[in-house]
């Protein structure tokens, strides 16, 4: 039986992945204040999660990590849904 440290493998990320990856992981991280914040527009944490969960999307179909792709597509398509019905809100789209 192999133990713990040699069926641990380390995912090294290296080129434009490395940049989506913490581009990603900061907009999350935005989204997450403004949501914390009352004084924000809850929009802008849906439209800064949809940004960086499709770059965690992204990432994950390079990594072809499935648990990553299912979670984040998702929460993609959830957070579209969202937009999309804010967007018709405001008569942009008035056929929706």
């Amino acid at each position: 039986m192999k133990s713990f440290k040699e069926e641990m493998v380390l995912i090294k990320t290296l080129g434009i992945v490395w940049y989506v990856k913490w581009t990603a992981t900061i907009l999350v991280i935005l989204a997450v204040a403004c949501r914390s914040v009352d004084e924000i527009p809850k929009i802008y944490d849906v439209f800064l999660s949809f940004g960086g969960t499709l770059m965690w999307l992204w990432v994950g179909l390079q990594w072809k990590d499935r648990a990553l792709i299912v979670l984040n597509s998702v929460i993609v398509f959830m957070l579209g849904v969202s937009i999309l019905r804010y967007l018709a809100k405001l008569d942009i789209f008035p056929m929706l």
